[in-house]
């Protein structure tokens, strides 16, 4: 057996900034309404014509420039998304392309924002057994354009942005002491699919849509079972708060994150937060917070990090990391 092991991250925001000033010129809202109900401020959106490729290429060529490798140092490549360009073929394929990747392993995932958890469980699984040697995992979004901006209470949650990962197959079974993705759990049920969704799709209505949400019954969901599935991944290691170095959950909203802080008794100074600058980003969230908290040294090389994530589905997920 092999374990997969942290390489280098990266990320991309596009470069229009809409503020929350911006949001009430479009939606009957504003800045202090936003910020008190979700702590974002901010959020990014992608200029026409920019893709979900594009920004998922740029932030994966930081992760090789950081790493100094080259596109065909990579074998495995993964993109969770929630808004491909097409409907086929996959958005890892058109990355692969633009990033001149030669012939390899790529395919998207759809887990909504927990599409980065499941990511690195798949990636992981592929390192360990053999399949490859190493492993670029990208999470990115372009969600403003399906957004409903007649729909407050959805459409200032959201924006577009990119992360990206590498990973490669070391020798050694993975444990608790070594650098790498020490485990992942994920989980599903379809039964709460009207709770988080988008009314269109290519059977359905031949349109992408735009996102539905019953708030009040997510953030309960959400408090719920990423407190819970943080609990058991803690039990099955025989971990403590005290044992982590970093929490970095997926950035949905301050007030949820605040409740799970609470329910875990975790302290401040070991959660990253960092929604206030881009909102929700879905599959992108986790990147995007894990490449700040390498960049600001709040991560580093040894470090013991918790990911967590809920998303449509609804599904949801932890990854514990030794970076």
């Amino acid at each position: 057996m092999n374990r997969a092991c942290f390489i280098s991250c990266g990320s991309y925001l596009p470069e229009r900034i809409v503020t929350n000033d911006d949001m009430s010129k479009i939606v009957e809202t504003s800045d202090d309404w936003i910020r008190a109900r979700t702590g974002i401020r901010q959020r990014h959106f992608a200029s026409e014509g920019e893709l979900t490729s594009d920004l998922g290429t740029k932030a994966a060529q930081q992760a090789l420039d950081r790493a100094g490798l080259k596109p065909e140092d990579i074998d495995l490549l993964v993109c969770a998304t929630t808004t491909p360009d097409l409907t086929f073929p996959s958005t890892a394929s058109i990355i692969q392309r633009k990033l001149g990747v030669p012939v390899c392993q790529a395919f998207d995932i759809q887990a909504v924002c927990s599409g980065f958890v499941y990511g690195l469980s798949t990636i992981n699984a592929y390192l360990a057994s053999g399949q490859a040697k190493r492993a670029l995992l990208i999470g990115a979004e372009t969600f403003s354009r399906i957004l409903n901006f007649e729909d407050r209470a959805t459409c200032v949650l959201f924006g577009d942005g990119a992360g990206a990962v590498i990973f490669e197959a070391q020798q050694g079974a993975a444990n608790i002491n070594e650098r790498c993705i020490v485990d992942t759990q994920t989980y599903c049920d379809g039964t709460l699919t009207e709770l988080l969704y988008v009314d269109g799709g290519v059977s359905s209505s031949k349109t992408a849509g735009h996102v539905h949400m019953l708030g009040q019954e997510v953030f309960k969901h959400a408090v719920e079972k990423m407190g819970q599935a943080v609990v058991d991944m803690m039990a099955k290691h025989n971990l403590t708060v005290d044992d982590l170095d970093l929490f970095v959950p997926h950035q949905a909203n301050q007030r949820i994150l605040n409740q799970l802080m609470r329910h875990l008794k975790l302290p401040q100074e070991k959660m990253i937060s960092c929604m206030a600058l881009h909102a929700n980003t879905s599959a992108a969230s986790i990147p995007l917070a894990l490449n700040l908290a390498v960049e600001s040294e709040r991560a580093k090389k040894g470090d013991l990090l918790m990911m967590e994530a809920l998303g449509g589905g609804l599904t949801w997920g932890t990854a514990l990391l030794r970076l």
